[in-house]
């Protein structure tokens, strides 16, 4: 497609695609802290507990990156 190889759109897309919407989680995350009026500590809990399972994709893309491989 466009002349990229299958193992590129899937390269661009597990990095910037899922990072994009792992921003936007993010936000949203934020945006209910907000609305709760949750307080430091609520927002603290919330980003904690809701976010926790991204930190598992960004690791996985560290170590790869520092490892070297792909």
């Amino acid at each position: 497609m466009f002349g990229f190889t299958e193992e590129q759109i899937t390269n661009f897309g597990m990095t910037f695609g899922v990072g994009g919407f792992m921003l936007y989680m993010l936000f949203i995350i934020g945006q209910l802290a907000w609305e709760s009026k949750a307080g430091k500590f609520g927002a603290f809990v919330m980003f904690l507990g809701l976010a926790f399972g991204m930190v598992g994709f960004v690791a996985k893309y560290l170590i790869q990156w520092f490892m070297g491989t792909k």
